[in-house]
């Protein structure tokens, strides 16, 4: 999917009226699916039904700062966290955030650098996506590996095979038959289990 087409969803945690009607406005529909809590229960609410891309938080909140909440969003590995914190606040707050993988942003803000930090994040959040494709590759290489281990222990004790031979044996069948070696692995794991 190019970037074009992908839509991206949004948590906006703001009390702010006017902040969440300009934030939206720049949320464009047709790529963004933007969604408003207006305090940080609310947003952990939301955040723990439903997936989000970015997490925008409008410091402070009725009921807390909001700065640990943007902290905690940003654990998770498919979010990117903005924190947009007052000026006098914001060098304290900062050099906390940014440590903990959270942008922040000096209030006021101009539309056109909210813009810019929504680029930013967009940016931020392929990056994300392609570390996330690599890693369930590689985890699917690691299942198919525990499996044809599991399988070759079983070939050795039940058919007194050695580890060589029943490797060969594995990947002669995938082969011959036109699989993956995984689905020999869970046929012969299914036999003799």
């Amino acid at each position: 999917m190019s970037l074009k087409e992908r839509t991206y969803r949004v948590l906006i945690v703001s009390a702010a009226a006017d902040f969440n009607a300009v934030a939206t406005a720049l949320f464009p529909r047709s790529k963004f699916e933007a969604v408003v809590a207006s305090n940080v229960a609310q947003g952990k609410r939301l955040f723990a039904e439903q997936s989000f891309d970015f997490v925008v938080v409008n410091s402070p909140l009725p009921d807390d700062s909001g700065v640990q909440f943007a902290v905690d969003v940003s654990e998770t590995p498919t979010t990117i966290a903005t924190l947009l914190v007052r000026a006098d606040l914001y060098l304290e707050t900062c050099d906390k955030a940014t440590e903990r993988g959270v942008f922040a942003v000096s209030k006021p803000i101009a539309p056109d650098v909210m813009a810019t930090a929504l680029q930013w994040m967009t940016c931020a959040r392929e990056r994300l996506r392609k570390f996330e494709k690599k890693t369930l590759s590689l985890e699917e290489k690691i299942e198919s590996i525990r499996y044809v281990n599991r399988a070759k222990l079983l070939l050795v004790q039940e058919l007194n095979m050695d580890e060589a031979d029943a490797h060969r044996y594995i990947e002669k069948q995938a082969m011959d038959r036109c699989v993956p070696k995984l689905e020999i692995a869970k046929e012969i794991i299914k036999t003799y289990s």
